[in-house]
């Protein structure tokens, strides 16, 4: 009987890290699938934001040199734990990020090719920063700007 526990307890435990092992792996390609070092800094305009687990997803569209409109989607690795954590809940994400947003970000491009990213920073035409993503930035909500006098 002690046997079969022990052998049944392996098993188990054998099982349980493969699969988390494989979902880790998968989950976390960032710089297998995104090229860090060759970031494109594109200006555009926000077509739909979700804000999803595990991370949220940005679709937008760039004009490119001849003026065709490129449908971009970046991946935001901030997740939205980590978001709320900072200030930047649903209703305050999507709002910033409202269809029709004018946009400057930063993405590592794919390295399969095509208008796909991971975004590196976002900030909005008043060079805001939007949802905390920026080269050391804290992920605070920018500052209230000064009452009227």
């Amino acid at each position: 009987m002690k046997r079969t526990n022990a052998v049944v307890s392996a098993l188990s435990v054998a099982a349980v890290l493969t699969w988390g092992g494989a979902q880790a792996l998968a989950h976390h390609g960032t710089s297998v699938s995104y090229d860090l070092s060759n970031p494109i800094s594109l200006t555009g305009t926000v077509t739909e934001f979700r804000y999803t687990n595990p991370h949220p997803q940005l679709f937008f569209d760039v004009k490119d040199e001849k003026g065709n409109v490129v449908h971009w989607s970046g991946e935001l690795y901030p997740n939205p734990a980590q978001l709320i954590q900072n200030g930047w809940g649903r209703k305050r994400s999507e709002a910033a990020l409202a269809p029709g947003t004018e946009i400057k970000i930063t993405v590592a491009p794919a390295r399969a090719g095509g208008p796909i990213g991971a975004v590196m920073k976002l900030t909005n035409s008043k060079d805001e920063v939007l949802l905390g993503i920026a080269p050391g930035d804290s992920g605070a909500p920018p500052p209230a700007p000064p009452p009227d006098p």
